[in-house]
């Protein structure tokens, strides 16, 4: 197993985090806040919710959303950590956590959590009831999602429900329980594509998760990890292709789907499924491919409400 010493973040030591002091460079490490693509992976589901729903002009609401992203990916990483501490101490990418190395008491941990999740009720006092019962509805997905690698080879399968519950809250938000069959394809590709780009990023601790005991999507699919994520990226464009279609019959709107489309297939392409920081690359590449289907809701959503 790999020396822990030698994979401390770089990231606590520059931007944001170098200005903070020490104790409470812990606390930012623990909520991942030096790590901004876990948010931005959470909050493009929001925002494709919001613009399909033809919600272009909703910036005030889109700028809570992603507030909202930042503080409960935060929350739900501290949550994370909790439960998987003694996992954490036996796997060298995670084993300078601040819960699992000792640096933060369990206690303390809680109590980060419940600031957070405070700030999380105030974004959702900015919604309409509809969307807050919604968002609320992720909960116990949320609260089972640490012990799912324990109980099944494919834990990502449950963190694509998580991860994209931003999509069915945003577009609640602005239109309501209207138009669900869009919404339920939207969720669905917004499944697809989280679940490939999460086994792509477990590809850095195959050796560790199987010397642990633990299940990923990236132990499971053995040899067959580029083909699965493949497979997992077409079927999210198709899903997105039904649902743009659902709202706008129109064989030009789907060409607002290419540029993520084409960005998917370059992942995969270009994926070594046994060099770690060509996987964390490619994962970490989903930043994009989150702003470009951002773009197309935005065209076709607004194209739907308009036409």
């Amino acid at each position: 197993m790999t020396d822990p010493v030698q994979i401390v973040p770089d990231t606590e030591h520059r931007g944001m985090m170098a200005l903070l002091p020490a104790r409470l460079r812990d606390y930012a490490a623990l909520a991942r806040l030096d790590r901004p693509i876990g948010w931005w992976l959470l909050f493009w589901p929001c925002s494709w919710g919001v613009l399909l729903a033809g919600g272009e002009r909703r910036w005030g609401l889109l700028a809570w959303l992603l507030l909202g992203s930042v503080v409960m990916r935060g929350a739900g990483c501290v949550y994370n950590d909790i439960v998987d501490a003694d996992i954490d101490r036996r796997v060298a990418r995670t084993a300078l956590r601040p819960i699992a190395s000792g640096r933060v008491s369990r206690r303390a941990a809680w109590m980060w959590l419940v600031a957070l999740c405070l700030i999380g009720l105030l974004v959702l006092l900015q919604l309409h009831w509809q969307a807050q019962i919604v968002a609320l509805g992720s909960l116990a997905l949320v609260a089972a999602y640490p012990f799912m690698k324990r109980i099944t080879g494919w834990p990502q399968a449950w963190l694509g429900l998580v991860f994209t519950w931003g999509a069915p809250v945003g577009w609640v938000e602005v239109r309501g329980f209207d138009g669900l069959g869009v919404l339920a394809l939207l969720y669905a590709g917004a499944w697809g594509w989280c679940v490939a780009y999460d086994t792509i990023y477990a590809l850095q601790d195959r050796e560790d998760d199987a010397l642990v005991g633990v299940g990923s999507s990236a132990l499971s699919l053995g040899a067959h990890v580029k083909a699965g994520v493949g497979a997992l990226y077409a079927g999210a464009v198709l899903c997105w292709g039904l649902a743009v279609w659902l709202l706008r019959a129109d064989g030009l709107a789907l060409l607002a789907l290419a540029p993520v489309a084409g960005h998917f297939a370059w992942q995969v392409l270009t994926l070594r499924v046994d060099d770690g920081d060509n996987a964390l690359a490619r994962f970490r590449a989903n930043r994009m491919a989150g702003l470009l289907m951002a773009l197309a809701c935005l065209v076709v959503g607004n194209a739907g409400l308009n036409g």
